[in-house]
């Protein structure tokens, strides 16, 4: 599986894992250099507290298009090191 954004591969992986329809990637497949922290957090009820990253690159900017478990709850421990994307990345075969 590869992400996609802004024509650059993000991440690529063989090994995600699909929960609600996204696929989660393991943290160590995504591009280090394009991702800037954000302050934007969610909460799942029963994933846990979700964080998040804005990716940049070449003048463009996707806020919060990457986002994480970094304590997921029990039942979502099959997120834990990985990361899953907004609709901005593409995600394919």
């Amino acid at each position: 599986m590869k992400a996609i954004w802004n024509d650059e591969v993000i991440a690529e992986s063989d090994d995600t894992v699909v929960v609600e329809g996204n696929h989660y990637f393991p943290r160590t497949s995504l591009r280090e250099d394009l991702l800037l922290p954000s302050e934007t957090h969610t909460v799942c009820p029963w994933k846990g507290k979700a964080s998040y990253y804005t990716l940049t690159s070449n003048g463009h900017t996707a806020t919060d298009a990457v986002w994480f478990y970094p304590e997921p709850k029990p039942d979502a421990k099959a997120v834990r090191d990985r990361v899953a994307f907004k609709k901005d990345v593409r995600v394919e075969v």
